[in-house]
C-alpha cells in the first residue's frame, strides 16, 4: 500500500502471499481497516509532496547561510563518533556551491526519501497523531502537529544518508552530498519536534541517543563480522527501535498510556520490517548484508537457506510483539482496525521478498560465500 517500490502491493503480489490475500478480502468487503488505511495513505500523497518542499527549502536556508559549515559537520561526526561522516574544507565548498541549486538539492532529498521505512511510515504517523489527539481530547493547532510529524519523518529520514555512507551500497556518487546534508537535517529535526515542548523533545533526545548507539553497534560489526551474535544483532537493531518508538511515542506528545503503547508497537513492527528489509537488500546487492539477521543465523548454522528461514521466524517474533501492543490499547480507541490492517502489509512484505528469494536462484551463491567465511 505504501513503499518504495509499489510493485509489492500490486494486486499480482498481493495475491502470492497469505498476507495479501486478507489484505485482497479486506479490499473487497470494505473493510474498516481498510478504508482508515486507505484515508491515511491518500493524505499521504496529498501532504508528501508540500512536505518535501518544506524540507528542501529550509534545508537550503541552513546551509547556505552557515558560514562555518566545517566546524559543522566535524561536531555532527564526532557525535556519531563516526570518522567516515566527516568531509574537508575543500569538498565543502565544493559540494555546497553544487547543493545552492535548489534543482540538485531536491534530488538528493528526495532520493533519500525514497525509503520503505520512510513511505510506510508516514500513514502511520498522521493515524497515530489523530487517533492520540482525538482520545485525550487535545486541540492542537495545525502548525504544531505538522512540526511534530515533519520532526520525526525528518529524524527517520536521517537514517537513510548514514546508512548509505556507512554501507556504501547504493547511490555512490552521492555520498558526500550526504554527509554534507546530514547535520542539517538533524538541526530540523530537532527544530520542529522541539515545537511539541520540553517532555516531546526529551523523548527524541532519549530515542536519537539509544539509536546512536545502535548504530556504533553496527559500524563495529561491519568491520567484524565474525564477531557478530545474538546480543549483538539486538543492540543494532536498536537503530530502528529507538528512532521507531519515539516517533510513535510522541504522535501521543509522551503521555501515556498511549505513548508506552505506541512506541511498544511501532519498535517492534520496525524491527519486523527490518528483518524484510535485510532479504530484500540481499536480492537487490546479491549478497548478504553486513551485519544482518540472515548472515548471523547462516553463519551460526552454516546453512544459508535455513538462516533465511530463521530470519523469517524472527520477524514475525517481532510482529507478535507488536500485536501485543495492539491489545493494550483502550477498547475504545478508534483505529485499531488501522493498525490490524498495517500488520498486514508488513507481513505481507516480509513474506512477498522471501518468496522472491526463493525464487532468485541466489542460495548457492550465498552458501559459497558463507563457506568461506567459515573456514
Amino acid at each position: 500500500m505504501s513503499s518504495k517500490d509499489g510493485l509489492i502491493f500490486a494486486k499480482e503480489a498481493l495475491l502470492t502471499t497469505s498476507a495479501g490475500k486478507q489484505m485482497i478480502r479486506q479490499r473487497i468487503i470494505q473493510g474498516r481497516g481498510y478504508k482508515q488505511f486507505i484515508k491515511y495513505k491518500e493524505r499521504t500523497e496529498q501532504e508528501f509532496p508540500k512536505f518535501v518542499k518544506r524540507l528542501v527549502y529550509s534545508l537550503n536556508d541552513r546551509i547556505m547561510s552557515d558560514v562555518d559549515s566545517y566546524n559543522t559537520i566535524s561536531k555532527f561526526a564526532e557525535e556519531m563518533h563516526s570518522s567516515d561522516l566527516f568531509l574537508n574544507q575543500q569538498k565543502i565548498v565544493e559540494i555546497k556551491s553544487r547543493l545552492s541549486d535548489v534543482k540538485v538539492l531536491t534530488d538528493r532529498v528526495s532520493r533519500i526519501l525514497d525509503s520503505n521505512f520512510v513511505k510506510m511510515t508516514i500513514p502511520v504517523l498522521y493515524a497515530l497523531f489523530e487517533g492520540a489527539s482525538k482520545y485525550q481530547r487535545k486541540n492542537i493547532s495545525d502548525e504544531i502537529s505538522r512540526s511534530i510529524i515533519d520532526g520525526h519523518i525528518i529524524a527517520i529520514d536521517l537514517s537513510e544518508p548514514m546508512d548509505r555512507v556507512m554501507d556504501k551500497d547504493e547511490d555512490f556518487d552521492y555520498l558526500d552530498d550526504y554527509k554534507l546534508l546530514n547535520p542539517y537535517i538533524l538541526q530540523l529535526a530537532r527544530e520542529n519536534i522541539a515545537r511539541g515542548g520540553d517532555p516531546v523533545l526529551q523523548a527524541f533526545e532519549e530515542g536519537f541517543n539509544d539509536a546512536r548507539i545502535g548504530q556504533f553497534v553496527d559500524i563495529q560489526l561491519k568491520k567484524t563480522p565474525t564477531e557478530i551474535n545474538d546480543e549483538n544483532m539486538s543492540k543494532c537493531y536498536k537503530k530502528y527501535r529507538a528512532v521507531m518508538g519515539t516517533a510513535g511515542r510522541n504522535m501521543a506528545l509522551n503521555q501515556r498510556p498511549l505513548s508506552e503503547i505506541f512506541s511498544l508497537g511501532m519498535a517492534k513492527a520496525s524491527e519486523c520490517v527490518g528483518c524484510g528489509n535485510e532479504i530484500e537488500d540481499a536480492i537487490k546487492n546479491q549478497s548478504l548484508k553486513v551485519p544482518s539477521w540472515p548472515l548471523y543465523y547462516s553463519m551460526t548454522t552454516g546453512e544459508v537457506r535455513k538462516g533465511f528461514e530463521l530470519t523469517m521466524k524472527k520477524s514475525g517474533i517481532y510482529l507478535e510483539d507488536a500485536k501485543l501492543a495492539l491489545s493494550m490499547l483502550p477498547d475504545d480507541f478508534e483505529l485499531k482496525p488501522f493498525l490490524e490492517f498495517l500488520f498486514l502489509t508488513i507481513q505481507h512484505y516480509n513474506q512477498y521478498w522471501f518468496r522472491q528469494l526463493n525464487s532468485s536462484g541466489l542460495f548457492d551463491r550465498f552458501q559459497k560465500s558463507i563457506d568461506v567465511i567459515l573456514k
